[in-house]
């Protein structure tokens, strides 16, 4: 790696005065598990790393106002042991558990894997079909987007380079709601998935569903949200046909490259597969 000046500010605002000052040349660094692979590759080279870690307020989980508030600098393996978020979300911490090995997730935190804009990643899909978002603040004000919308690209998102991400905000499922995560792993169990897929299905009083959110990762440059394969469940009975013409609709909605986890082809054929079995799992929940 190259040279750089590391600064360890003692608030928020003296952070992000640090990004002001220093622009493009400065990156933000957290758990540091995805950014550090990205300088020794030279694929990021800032001349200034801002470290969070001494920061107050930017870490822990709680719940209000129907939802529950994670902080930026919470690591994955807090999110996938939480008590909190498992009685209240537990697709997400089923996705959380399954990021790579215990080590990596005691390191890698909650902000610092969305900042990096990995579309392999898994907690996006889970996070995407909750209907999530991420609070964005800057000297000048706070804003707040969905996670659907914060990546455009390998690597990129739409956080400013003055702007920290300082938490995200996970809306709480309303009751009889089925969820899913399914990561398939052609490989070792801690690898990034071919396909990855995250459901969370709802229906009303008269079984009929509703709030039907599927999004896909690895399947794209950035991670896929399944509208038209929405389309076709809502406000319809989930049965066992439907599910499957969703799960088909999914092919025409991905666009997936070749990689060493597998060819573009492959993966779409796997992703209608994957998604049927996260529809089907998650109408389980509900109907059992």
């Amino acid at each position: 790696m190259h040279d750089f000046d590391l600064h360890q500010p003692a608030t928020l605002q003296e952070a992000q005065s640090l990004l002001d000052q220093h622009g493009e040349e400065a990156r933000i660094i957290a758990g540091g598990t995805g950014l550090v692979q990205l300088m020794k590759l030279r694929l990021s080279q800032p001349e200034h790393l801002v470290a969070l870690h001494r920061v107050p307020g930017l870490a822990g989980i709680e719940r209000g106002n129907g939802t529950l508030r994670i902080g930026a600098m919470t690591a994955h393996r807090e999110v996938e042991s939480s008590p909190l978020v498992r009685e209240h979300a537990p697709l997400l911490a089923e996705a959380y558990r399954r990021v790579g090995t215990v080590r990596i997730r005691n390191m890698a935190t909650v902000g610092g894997g969305l900042a990096h804009g990995d579309p392999n990643q898994d907690p996006q899909p889970a996070l995407i079909a909750l209907g999530a978002s991420v609070v964005l603040a800057s000297r000048t004000g706070t804003r707040e987007v969905a996670v659907e919308e914060l990546s455009t690209g390998y690597y990129e998102t739409v956080i400013a380079p003055n702007e920290v991400l300082t938490e995200v905000v996970v809306p709480v499922p309303s009751p009889k709601t089925g969820h899913a995560f399914i990561k398939f792993l052609p490989r070792t169990a801690d690898d990034y998935a071919t396909v990855s897929v995250a459901v969370l299905l709802s229906v009303d009083s008269g079984g009929n569903c509703r709030d039907v959110r599927i999004a896909l990762g690895s399947c794209g440059v950035t991670p896929v949200r399944a509208r038209q394969a929405e389309g076709i469940l809502e406000g319809r009975a989930p049965t066992p046909q439907r599910l499957r013409d969703a799960a088909e609709m999914v092919a025409a909605e991905v666009d997936p490259s070749d990689d060493v986890r597998g060819s573009a082809e492959y993966k779409q054929e796997m992703a209608p597969v994957m998604t049927r079995r996260a529809l089907e799992q998650a109408w389980a929940q509900i109907a059992g």
